[in-house]
């Protein structure tokens, strides 16, 4: 039961880590651009912020759960492809 709900965590975690990533790229900051230069500096900061706790929190929990399902007994298979060791990197990217 640890191991499938750890698993669990690191899927939702990356996976909100890496949605968040896309909508920053393809929406936010091409929104910004379009309000204009001074905008987007005077918002880039705070945004820059909260942007980074929550990468990190997401990142720790991803790294903690990958971590807890590896001591738990999970397995690199064609079954569950990778997760676990792309787990344990997604930190790498911060």
């Amino acid at each position: 039961m640890l191991r499938q709900t750890a698993e669990f965590v690191a899927v939702l975690t990356s996976g909100l880590f890496a949605g968040a990533a896309v909508y920053v790229s393809l929406v936010e900051h091409p929104a910004r651009m379009e309000c204009g230069v001074e905008i987007a500096t005077a918002e880039f900061p705070p945004s820059y912020h909260r942007g980074t706790i929550m990468q990190v929190t997401l990142a720790a929990a991803c790294l903690l759960s990958s971590f807890a399902a590896w001591l738990a007994g999970a397995t690199l298979s064609l079954a569950r492809p990778c997760r676990v060791p792309l787990g344990l990197t997604l930190p790498d990217v911060l």
